[in-house]
């Protein structure tokens, strides 16, 4: 088994090398890593999708420029991505800067769908709803049958989110692995000009995929108050989403009610 890890980065500096001795220290030799550089901005998606292409292992680990890794941290990460009925896995999160601090995959409790941590730790595998894309594992069968990463969602924000809604919907489970730990640097600002509207508008396209009508309203409620909402709307309109939304309802086998109910979401 051969594992292909795509680190995406973009203006990140002496980071990036860190993770890259990081992931030397602490993976297989026969490992490789591919770097893609989102100079170009073609967004974190569409960085994962390149990246991937140009691999040949038999999983795939997405981590983010800006991470600190523990020894033999991808072990039971890889072990779960590969249960059959997995789509991905993903260790606990701590935050380089308060170590002790971790996050155990991701809800959103209301509809304005910002991503919440689940802080509260666990002594076995669990499944979430969300996955953090900072460290991500996925069996590369699974990557090709759903797609990788929706190359209609702009620049950064909303990537996992849209991901982990998809991948339930299509059957996969996704797992968090808490005695497998990495550390992820968590800033107040990214490192290069990130638009608002295409933040909100990668928000709307999460609900335009796969919500149902009554679910799409909440969330555009909850966003309308937004400076960057109108903008956010325009680039939607402008762009594939209900083609795309056709395609994924015949691939999907649960809808999203199945998903609200089966986390406890209620909004």
């Amino acid at each position: 088994m051969k594992l292909s890890i795509v680190v995406i980065s973009r203006n990140e500096g002496e980071w990036l090398r860190r993770t890259i001795d990081g992931l030397h220290a602490t993976l297989p030799a026969d490992s490789e890593i591919v770097v893609v550089d989102d100079e170009s901005g073609m967004g974190v998606a569409r960085a994962r999708n390149h990246g991937a292409s140009q691999t040949t292992g038999d999983v795939l680990i997405f981590a983010d420029a800006h991470m600190r890794f523990q020894p033999c941290w991808w072990q039971p990460v890889v072990k779960r991505a590969l249960q059959p009925g997995t789509g991905a896995a993903a260790p606990a999160v701590g935050d380089i800067d308060h170590p002790g601090r971790f996050g155990y995959g991701f809800t959103f409790d209301s509809p304005d769908l910002v991503p919440q941590w689940f802080q509260e730790s666990a002594d076995a595998p669990f499944q979430a709803p969300i996955l953090p894309g900072c460290c991500l594992a996925m069996p590369r069968e699974v990557f090709c049958r759903t797609g990788g990463f929706d190359g209609g969602l702009k620049s950064r924000g909303g990537i996992d989110a849209e991901t982990g809604v998809r991948m339930w919907l299509q059957g996969y489970e996704s797992w968090i692995v808490p005695e497998s730990r990495v550390w992820h640097l968590f800033r107040t600002s990214a490192p290069f000009p990130v638009r608002r509207a295409e933040v909100i508008h990668n928000r709307l396209r999460l609900a335009y995929l796969h919500f149902n009508p009554e679910r799409i309203e909440k969330v555009r409620q909850a966003l309308a108050a937004d400076p960057a909402f109108e903008q956010a709307e325009k680039l939607a309109a402008e762009s594939d989403w209900p083609q795309r939304r056709e395609q994924l309802l015949r691939t999907r086998v649960h809808d999203d009610c199945w998903l609200f109910h089966k986390f406890g979401i209620s909004w």
